[in-house]
């Protein structure tokens, strides 16, 4: 069986993204760490963390898998909308909004290696299993005790 080809091009572009949406991640949750306040603010603000360095971790990730396929990985980064919301609900819901993204991007780059490569198949099938927890875990953040 011969596997078709991986477009390359379309698939660095899309990396690309991903690493420009995680390097953006690093950014806002590092500044929403920042601007958490009031009883819950401890471990909120760890949490914030922690989610800035696994985005570095991504970011990362993602640059590896360009320069494997011998490319160029961006030095941009992904919007950063500065809202000036600071309500921990605020917050989060631009954190769900961005993850959203993330999860998207991932999925494309599903689409675009399932049956070509292995690599690139497993690599985004784990950041979709991880994003989509994040997505689960912000939701239920949101969500009111008892709602």
């Amino acid at each position: 069986m011969i596997r078709p080809l991986l477009d390359t091009e379309k698939v660095v572009t899309v990396l690309n993204k991903i690493m420009e949406t995680e390097l953006a991640g690093v950014v806002r949750y590092t500044h929403y760490a920042l601007m958490v306040y009031g009883y819950g603010r401890i471990p909120i603000v760890a949490w914030m963390r922690s989610q800035a360095a696994e985005s570095l971790v991504h970011a990362n990730e993602a640059g590896e898998l360009i320069t494997h396929l011998s490319h160029h990985p961006t030095l941009g980064i992904g919007p950063l909308l500065e809202t000036h919301l600071h309500d921990i609900g605020d917050i989060l819901q631009e954190s769900l909004d961005h993850e959203q993204q993330a999860l998207s991007a991932y999925t494309q780059l599903l689409e675009l290696a399932t049956g070509r490569s292995i690599l690139l198949e497993e690599y985004a099938r784990r950041m979709i299993a991880q994003e989509e927890m994040h997505i689960g875990e912000v939701r239920k953040m949101l969500t009111k005790p008892g709602g």
